[in-house]
């Protein structure tokens, strides 16, 4: 078979070029590993966790908030068999939506390990049968990541884990440690703790959530206390060890005193690396560098002409909605268009409760870049909104330009932060000033009354209603 363009990785930023690439006319072949399209993100990753999220944030609220205000109701049992079987319900039916997709623009999908044999031929080998190969004028690599581990500890899938099987366990862990307080850890973290899991998180650097800004891991550690998770902070793992049904870790503080931690399983959340492995890039003349990355130009495009690379495999945030748009933005380009991606204005979310929510500069940047900012914020806990939805943690915060007023970041902690950021891109997107934000109507009662109230404070220091 001959192909226009066959993109090898069915996650969102494979089938998305797919799609894109058929509406645009071309003869596209997408090639699967597994059986399912989806890729991590719908298979082990972002759908999947938002259902156990979703769940667990449900229990957590009927357990706690009833009873905080004054609603008296038998403490429910946790059916974690049922919460595993909606969440893979859910997967189902996301995962049968691309298959979907496919037949509808007419992509032939190939499931099977694909691998280089040339610079436009691909060997496809599928769990049973004889392996095939097709041709293609343009290939587009989007095969993904997998999660990282550390060189001392051997990952046994039973105690010591990956996020892949913290999505299928088959109790609720006793008291489960967390290594790495990023997006992953603090997501399945939170949902473990809050159907009563004791839950330890151990970060080598000196706060949570480390690549987001200050004020926003400072509130996620308060709540995280409040939910009983226990944040250890600037703590070093030095060694992890399975007795059996007990995992023990070791680490030391920013003191160098040794620190043990047991549990009965611990979580292994530090990170993805590019998933390249057995690709044969060697014989299509690629190469990776020494972070597993396959090098690309502003185009997507690698050191051999007819081949891209999109997604995890690349540089750039690791983020289903990044590879979206790289999937976009390389078949427009093969079609002769001119698209564009502005990287700084990738929003990143953790969907804890209260969720987390970012886009452009955070504080600390503009310091280290010695650009004069200010800064507007407002509480959610000011909000009519938030207090009817008995949701008022979190807070909005705004970096402007000094001079200019130009929106330079925005920072949410808060119910349906995730939703909300999508102003804050757009707003920069367009070059807003806080001011311009300010002034536009915001409905009320609502959370994004608070984006307008940090503008306000961002503008001339001027919110109303606190």
């Amino acid at each position: 078979m001959k192909y226009d363009v066959t993109v090898i990785g069915s996650g969102p930023g494979g089938y998305v070029a797919a799609i894109r690439c058929a509406q645009l006319g071309f003869k596209t072949a997408l090639i699967e590993k597994y059986n399912t399209l989806g890729g991590t993100c719908l298979n082990v990753g972002c759908i999947p966790s938002k259902a156990l999220l979703d769940s667990s944030e449900h229990y957590y609220n009927a357990v706690n908030h009833f009873t905080e205000h004054g609603i008296d109701i038998a403490k429910p049992k946790v059916n974690f068999k049922q919460m595993i079987e909606r969440k893979a319900s859910v997967v189902k039916q996301t995962c049968d939506g691309i298959d979907y997709l496919m037949k509808k623009n007419k992509i032939d999908v190939h499931h099977g390990f694909g691998s280089f044999v040339d610079k436009n031929t691909i060997k496809i080998t599928p769990d049973e049968g004889d392996a095939t190969q097709i041709t293609s004028d343009k290939i587009i690599i989007a095969t993904g990541s997998k999660p990282s581990s550390l060189p001392f500890a051997k990952i046994d899938k039973k105690r010591i884990i990956t996020s892949t099987e913290a999505l299928e366990l088959k109790e609720i862990p006793k008291h489960l440690i967390v290594i790495g307080g990023g997006v992953i850890g603090m997501e399945l973290g939170s949902v473990y703790a809050r159907i009563g899991s004791q839950v330890t998180v151990v970060e080598y650097m000196d706060k949570i959530i480390p690549t987001m800004d200050g004020t926003m891991a400072k509130e996620l550690t308060k709540v995280a206390k409040k939910q009983g998770i226990e944040c250890k902070v600037s703590h070093k793992v030095t060694a992890i060890e399975n007795k059996g049904k007990e995992v023990i870790v070791k680490a030391e503080d920013k003191k160098g005193e040794q620190v043990e931690i047991k549990g009965d399983y611990c979580l292994v959340a530090i990170g993805r690396r590019p998933y390249t492995d057995g690709l044969n890039l060697e014989a299509a003349g690629l190469s990776t560098d020494e972070r597993g990355r396959i090098a690309v130009d502003d185009h997507l495009k690698t050191k051999v002409d007819n081949i891209y690379a999109i997604g995890d495999v690349v540089r750039g945030a690791m983020l289903a909605h990044k590879a979206e748009e790289e999937g976009t933005m390389v078949a427009e380009q093969l079609a002769g268009q001119k698209p564009h991606i502005n990287y700084k204005l990738i929003p990143g979310v953790v969907y804890t409760w209260p969720e987390v929510a970012s886009v452009g500069h955070t504080e600390e940047e503009l310091k280290e870049s010695g650009v004069a900012y200010k800064v507007g914020s407002f509480p959610f806990k000011a909000l009519g909104r938030a207090r009817a939805s008995m949701d008022v943690d979190g807070l909005v915060k705004v970096l402007a330009d000094k001079n200019t007023d130009e929106i330079l970041g925005m920072h949410i902690i808060g119910a349906r932060a995730a939703d909300m950021i999508a102003a804050g891109v757009t707003a920069m997107e367009y070059r807003a000033s806080a001011e311009d934000v300010s002034r536009m109507s915001h409905a009320h009662p609502t959370y994004m009354e608070a984006v307008k109230e940090a503008c306000l404070a961002a503008t001339e220091n001027r919110p109303i209603h606190i």
